[in-house]
């Protein structure tokens, strides 16, 4: 007799002792209520580890299994992982109705492992086991449903089985792609399914929006060996770039490391090491994004990008007792670039200083909003917290503080570094309603000497048809005050007025420039 089928008691208010490890990691999946469909695959022994992080974050789990998995896994270890007992078969309960039919409870079918049995029968339509039932029923139900593959790499190769995953790719099926090693298409990493599964669930704040993070160091080389370099590690921009994309962002992070998520659709890994290189590739990105309208990009500026630069030596120094000089020269400032390539951009700053008094470390943050540079400004004093640590405390500047330099104003978030970059971004939400819809840029053109003789007078030069040209597309925006230099390559959206004005597309005004086109540039956002 199957005692786990005669034990199942959905009511109980009595806890399993194993579910006392509920939200330990947070709470992106409370609420959510995520039934685990095992296949006969050897991956079916991460199952129960893949079932208790599902429960730290929050998740209520259930299983059902194949009679195929029971030949790998006893029942009652997944009755422990989940806290829940199991269902090994379909009763007068009609469980796959009870979880995925038109009142059924569940929010996400996942099944992991799927075998290419399992893959082949779901595609095909063939109810012969619990999985399959309850895949089917999920489908027709229009309910969430994620594959997660593992077979030998032999099988997951066979035609038939490669169309079959991508028909259920064209019902809207997730399918999480195997990690391919000694010739098995191994199940995915706990790590990105868990990721996965917050993306599908999560509460979409960022669904439609861009978000690009840099983190970590610069790198400015001083021969090709040595570099200058600090300390700091990543792990602020690494926690700001999952956050936003379990809130269903596009998301792209700019560092010099490797993102183990580099591989995800909507995660774009963006390898740079210099100031010049980061900066090149954020204002290459945010031009090609696609911005229809205002608030559509979002700028966070994590890195601790280099102050200063140096003329690099073709070879290396040769090393000796002999003093050496090297002369740093400034570097451009990102977000000042990131501005002039989309003025509409939302920009988080961030301030780090040592040994400054509190009042000094909030005010430093505050003239890059008073500039017009950002719009909110994480401010923290890195000497004690911060730079490589796993915890943080943080102080986010916004324009409520200008108004009055009323320090109450001043939002302070303390914890981990995951903790701190879900409350920004709750923090984000917030400010950005509050200035949108309107968005003013104050634009002024000057030029060094120094410039003018590079550019050669390039102004002077610049057709009557082209400025005319412009004219146009930017509505008549005060354009005695802007020169445009070259051809034109990005369209950014400048609005100004009323709502009414920016809901209305055909109303919006277009400026067309880049970055590399305007000399002296003297710039404010308001």
């Amino acid at each position: 007799m199957d005692h786990s089928q005669e034990t199942f008691n959905y009511s109980s208010k009595s806890v399993h002792p194993t579910l006392w490890i509920k939200e330990a990691k947070g709470t992106a999946l409370s609420g959510k209520t995520i039934v685990i469909g095992v296949t006969g695959s050897i991956a079916a022994v991460e199952t129960i580890k893949l079932a208790r992080e599902l429960i730290r974050h929050g998740a209520d789990v259930y299983a059902v299994m194949t009679e195929a998995a029971r030949q790998i896994i006893h029942e009652d270890s997944l009755h422990y992982a989940t806290g829940n007992p199991v269902i090994t078969k379909l009763t007068g309960r009609v469980e796959h109705v009870e979880f995925f039919g038109a009142l059924g409870t569940a929010d996400l079918f996942l099944i992991a492992p799927a075998t290419a049995n399992t893959v082949s029968k779901i595609a095909a339509g063939v109810d012969d086991t619990p999985v399959t039932t309850f895949a089917t029923t999920a489908i027709g139900e229009g309910k969430k449903v994620m594959v997660v593959p593992a077979m030998h790499e032999s099988m997951y190769r066979h035609p038939k089985v490669l169309e079959n995953l991508k028909t259920l790719e064209s019902w809207g099926i997730d399918v999480i792609s195997p990690r391919f090693e000694e010739g098995i298409a191994k199940i995915a990493d706990n790590d990105e399914i868990v990721l996965r599964v917050m993306r599908a669930l999560g509460d979409k704040s960022l669904s439609g929006k861009t978000v690009f993070i840099t983190s970590g160091s610069t790198a400015e080389s001083i021969d090709p060996i040595r570099l200058l370099t600090n300390r700091a590690s990543g792990k602020t921009g690494d926690a700001l770039a999952k956050e936003a994309y379990i809130r269903g962002a596009e998301v792209y992070l700019f560092h010099r490391g490797k993102s183990p998520w580099g591989h995800l659709p909507h995660f774009h890994d963006v390898h740079t090491e210099s100031v010049k290189e980061m900066i090149e590739a954020v204002t290459e990105k945010i031009a090609l994004a696609d911005i229809p309208q205002a608030g559509k990009n979002i700028l966070i500026s994590a890195a601790a990008i280099s102050d200063y630069t140096v003329d690099a030596a073709a070879s290396k120094i040769k090393s000796g007792a002999r003093e050496l000089t090297i002369t740093l020269k400034p570097t451009k400032k990102l977000i000042e670039e990131a501005c002039y390539t989309d003025p509409n951009i939302f920009i988080v700053g961030y301030k780090a200083e040592t040994n400054v008094s509190y009042q000094q470390l909030i005010d430093s943050a505050a003239a890059k909003i008073d500039a017009g540079i950002a719009d909110i400004v994480v401010a923290n004093d890195v000497k004690e917290k911060g730079l490589g640590t796993n915890e943080n405390d943080v102080y986010v500047v916004t324009k409520d503080y200008l108004v009055n330099h009323d320090l109450k104003t001043v939002v302070p978030i303390s914890g981990s570094k995951s903790e701190i970059a879900a409350a920004l971004f709750d923090l984000i939400r917030l400010k950005e309603g509050e200035n949108e819809p309107a968005v003013f840029i104050d634009l002024e053109i000057t030029q060094t000497a120094d410039e003018d003789e590079e550019s050669g007078n390039e102004e002077d030069e610049v057709e009557e048809s082209e400025i005319e040209e412009n004219e146009t597309e930017a509505g008549n925006y005060e354009e005695d005050r802007l020169n445009l230099f070259e051809e034109a390559i990005d369209d950014t959206y400048l609005n100004e007025e009323s709502s009414e004005e920016i809901a209305d597309d055909s109303k919006k005004r277009n400026l067309r420039r880049k970055p590399a086109q305007m000399k002296g540039r003297i710039f404010k956002r308001k």
